[in-house]
């Protein structure tokens, strides 16, 4: 079951110019800042920094989704193909990116 797109994250050269920018632009500072990974939460929303982009060229939303494993096989039955499988990154968050048949990244995102 889809449950909105509560993430965004933007691929950052220089993590310490980003997290400047978007402290200024999100009026907060970061709940999570780490080399690796600099998060902001607004609202319900959260906006991620990632200076390991691994050569994406926008920002990736993801959309969050009760049983990540059953999403992705539903999203590859209707054509898509999967950039990177399910990954646990800690704190209870399990992600997957998969690809649209015109090649937009569309990432999926399963808390606990």
């Amino acid at each position: 079951m889809n449950q909105g797109i509560p993430l965004v994250v933007y691929p950052v050269k220089d993590i310490a110019k980003a997290k400047m920018f978007y402290t200024s632009l999100l009026g907060a500072e970061p709940y999570a800042d780490q080399p690796y990974y600099v998060g902001y939460k607004t609202g319900s929303q959260e906006v991620g920094l990632d200076p390991n982009g691994d050569g994406a060229t926008g920002a990736l939303a993801y959309c969050q989704v009760s049983d990540i494993r059953a999403s992705l096989a539903s999203l590859v039955d209707a054509g898509a193909r999967i950039v990177q499988d399910v990954k646990d990154v800690g704190w209870g968050k399990l992600i997957a990116t998969v690809k649209d048949a015109d090649g937009n990244v569309v990432g999926l995102m399963q808390t606990s």
